[in-house]
């Protein structure tokens, strides 16, 4: 099976993904910050927090400020580090 061929157009909007990636998953950590404030059911709060682990190992954060937050699950906690994370992504 023979490898795909990408354009010239596709391989640079692949590039710019991989470029944005920390900007993209910054952001949507925020949404899940948003959500989790809002969730209702245990359930729902639990793969809230599974997706916002996930996003936090994307990002390269340190285990123990990862361990930490997950086990607290203080939405609270999570958005005040995620203030220090956008700050630092600006400089």
């Amino acid at each position: 099976m023979a490898g795909k061929e990408y354009s010239a157009y596709q391989k640079d909007v692949i590039s710019r993904y991989y470029e944005n990636l920390d900007t993209i998953t910054l952001n949507n950590l925020q949404e899940l910050v948003s959500q989790l404030y809002l969730a209702e059911s245990k359930q729902k709060q639990a793969k809230l927090w599974e997706r916002a682990h996930k996003a936090m190992l994307r990002l390269k954060v340190k285990p123990a400020i990862i361990e930490h937050i997950m086990n607290k699950r203080d939405v609270v906690i999570l958005a005040k580090n995620l203030e220090d994370w956008l700050k630092a992504s600006k400089k």
